[in-house]
């Protein structure tokens, strides 16, 4: 990966990444990690214009979304200018647990978090046709509460979100509930409990059991656990 260090294009950027992924001996996440942060030091001076072009290109040729994501989060210039357009436009094509996890936890989230991303565009999302975006509108609570990516708990704008979707048993609406709801836990217990109790006849099984098990025990599933 000895390239330039002051990149012609978006277009010749994505081609070389895409060129240096596919050279890899083993493509898993970390060595492809490794490929993507060479390359957020060698955009580090570039415009946001540079890195959003850069990044649709990569979701136009690949299904590396993640990585496309990542490029835009740790370009702080770029993450900061995100706009609701800008933001769904990256979003555009979701089609899978994958592609919506990377997007609600690296951009959508955080960018909600900052005030980037409005309430009103997130409950939009909830009340989608796309089972994607719903589940998109679940996962960006995600990065409103998980420490590790920034967040510090918000159990009002979470629990709004949730409140929209208690009715809704898609599979994947059901597993990103029971997520939001288990990351919230240890910001806020009781805000979750009474959730729990009010919405109980409305939710599924699988979230009543594993966010139950979660406040109980500290685990999803303790007794998978214990195997």
């Amino acid at each position: 990966m000895a390239h330039q260090t002051t990149p012609a294009n978006a277009v010749s950027i994505a081609d070389r990444l895409l060129a240096d992924v596919g050279t890899l001996p083993k493509r898993n996440t970390p060595n492809i990690r490794v490929v993507r942060r060479h390359y957020s030091r060698e955009i580090r001076v570039c415009q946001p214009e540079l890195v959003l072009d850069l990044a649709i290109r990569l979701l136009e040729a690949s299904r590396l979304r993640w990585v496309a994501y990542e490029l835009v989060r740790f370009h702080k210039p770029t993450f900061e200018a995100l706009t609701e357009e800008k933001i769904e436009r990256l979003g555009l094509g979701l089609d899978s647990w994958q592609s919506v996890d990377a997007f609600g936890c690296t951009l959508s989230g955080p960018a909600w978090r900052i005030g980037n991303l409005s309430d009103s565009a997130v409950h939009r999302w909830a009340a989608s046709e796309d089972v994607w975006w719903r589940r998109a509108a679940l996962v960006s609570t995600v990065g409103l509460n998980t420490r590790a990516r920034g967040g510090t708990g918000d159990a009002a704008r979470t629990l709004a979100v949730c409140t929209l979707l208690a009715d809704d048993h898609e599979d994947m609406v059901q597993k990103a509930m029971s997520w939001a709801l288990r990351t919230l836990v240890i910001h806020d217990r009781e805000a979750v409990s009474d959730f729990l109790e009010v919405h109980y006849d409305s939710l599924a099984a699988r979230v009543k059991r594993e966010v139950r098990n979660k406040l109980e025990t500290g685990l999803k599933n303790p007794r998978r656990n214990r195997l």
